[in-house]
């Protein structure tokens, strides 16, 4: 198959996801074209079988704004007529699926099929999309896709619910290479001195900094349990707006020497892999893939009961969640793990096992290669 690949390549899950699939698939024999503004950040390397087209975007006087939606249009008809694409998979709904959409018109006008799948990720549905400037496109373009995935039953229910009564939204989730995200792969004893120096837990974060993840959180939890009396370390791993405000309130709180800020890692399966668990006490997740990442390292999960999260973390087993904003309860998790080698062992041995028979990239790729040749033999 001949597959083209439309995704953000900013460090954020839509892309990483995108860009480990197109990866998957051409090991596995596909052709990938990747149509973008910047290579995915995960995309760090020549692969075989991957080509990346760059999206320009003009510059004209008499217009004062972007044109990326359109810009991306035609690099997509394009890449499609001389690279002969059987299909076309956007990820993230705005402008992706209206760019695809497009540009599957002006190729029909020509006698080209190009069936295009839509994944929806999340913000596209529960935050972007709900503008009333875009509600109208990703309902349209959610209706007249060939077919659309999301990456978790609650973000298919959200998004039955505020767009579109379609029943056949097929929910195929995120997935993780458990080969490389394994704890067992890597010698961690020194980059955890590096990290946590003699302590005896270390705490670990790892997002796109937005106000959605609430990473002040995780500082107030690392205080909490070092009110315990346990010699606690917390690396947060990422870049975003609220920075600044974590930066912050360490100071505040006198934590700056228990509290490490690494910015943007592309590779975090070895600093999972140190670590003892994995905080996400985020507002809200569609599915949580960096919970996922952390699952297959072997690092059990103290999350947000909130949505997709309780898909990906198996509650009392491989993690715990509360409630968004319950402090208190998340670092009480954080000790009971911390304090009991046994349970944290039992947690461990399930969370990776966990990842394995349910988020392999052997389990779901396929789903995805499934789905196309269904489509491409529809189009013949």
């Amino acid at each position: 198959m001949n597959i083209g690949i439309v995704c953000y390549p900013t460090y954020g899950g839509s892309g990483v996801v995108a860009t480990e699939l197109g990866t998957a698939l051409a090991r596995r024999g596909c052709r990938v074209h990747f149509i973008s503004y910047a290579v995915p950040s995960r995309l760090d390397r020549f692969q075989e079988n991957i080509s990346f087209h760059e999206v320009e975007i003009p510059s004209y006087p008499l217009m004062e704004h972007q044109l990326y939606t359109l810009a991306l249009a035609g690099k997509i008809i394009d890449v499609a007529r001389y690279e002969q694409l059987d299909l076309l998979h956007v990820h993230y709904a705005i402008p992706h699926a209206v760019s695809g959409y497009l540009a599957q018109q002006v190729l029909r006008r020509d006698g080209i099929r190009l069936p295009v799948v839509t994944t929806l990720h999340g913000t596209d549905i529960t935050l972007v999309g709900l503008d009333p400037g875009f509600h109208p496109l990703v309902k349209f373009s959610i209706e007249s896709s060939d077919a659309v995935t999301s990456v978790s039953s609650y973000l298919r229910d959200r998004t039955m619910q505020l767009f579109t009564d379609r029943n056949s939204i097929e929910v195929i989730p995120n997935f993780v290479d458990t080969t490389i995200y394994d704890r067992a792969r890597y010698d961690t004893s020194a980059l955890r001195k590096q990290l946590a120096g003699d302590a005896s837990v270390l705490l670990i974060h790892v997002s796109n900094f937005r106000p959605v993840k609430r990473v002040t959180d995780t500082i107030h939890i690392l205080a909490a349990v070092r009110q315990h009396g346990l010699d606690v370390r917390l690396v947060l791993v990422g870049d975003g707006p609220d920075r600044a405000e974590a930066e912050k309130l360490c100071r505040s709180l006198n934590l700056c020497d228990h509290v490490r800020f690494v910015g943007k890692v592309m590779a975090t399966a070895e600093l999972l892999s140190a670590a003892d668990i994995f905080l996400l006490p985020s507002q809200n997740e569609s599915f949580g893939l960096a919970a996922l990442e952390a699952l297959s390292c072997g690092t059990p999960v103290v999350a947000s009961n909130v949505g997709g999260i309780p898909e990906v973390v198996p509650h009392g087993q491989a993690g715990y969640l509360a409630e968004p904003g319950d402090v208190s309860r998340m670092a009480r998790y954080c000790i009971e793990l911390a304090t009991n080698a046994k349970k944290w062992q039992r947690f461990s041995t399930a969370a990776r096992r966990h990842a394995i028979e349910n988020f392999s990239t052997e389990r779901v790729v396929p789903l995805y290669e499934r789905l196309y040749r269904q489509l491409i033999e529809q189009a013949v």
